[in-house]
């Protein structure tokens, strides 16, 4: 279960990057909902995960995942760059990530 809040809190984690992006270029209240509805979100879920699994797992785990899905949101939908060496670093993230999720 610890695992299903983790995904649900990195989600919501990119949703909230997403809206910290256009929170920055246009302040209203429907990209501020978005913003700190989905961070807020996020750490609630993430709190919960602690019940379940170790907190340095879930918290390293949750932090691999919202990182790397804000960086692949941001290559995709905003057009920040996908260097080869930009995307090795995110490779990286993501086999730490299931690493510590096989580990753990």
């Amino acid at each position: 279960m610890g695992w299903i809040y983790i995904l649900i809190a990195a989600t919501c984690e990119i949703f909230g990057g997403i809206g910290l992006h256009y929170f920055s270029k246009k302040r209203n209240l429907a990209n501020g909902a978005v913003y700190f509805g989905g961070l807020g979100l996020s750490l609630a879920f993430l709190y919960t995960a602690f019940n379940y699994l170790q907190v340095s797992v879930a918290y390293a785990v949750w932090t691999g995942i919202g990182t790397a899905g804000i960086v692949i949101v941001n290559m995709l939908l905003f057009g920040e760059s996908k260097s080869p060496k930009r995307l090795l670093s995110l490779t990286a993230i993501i086999i730490g990530v299931v690493g510590l999720k096989v580990m753990g």
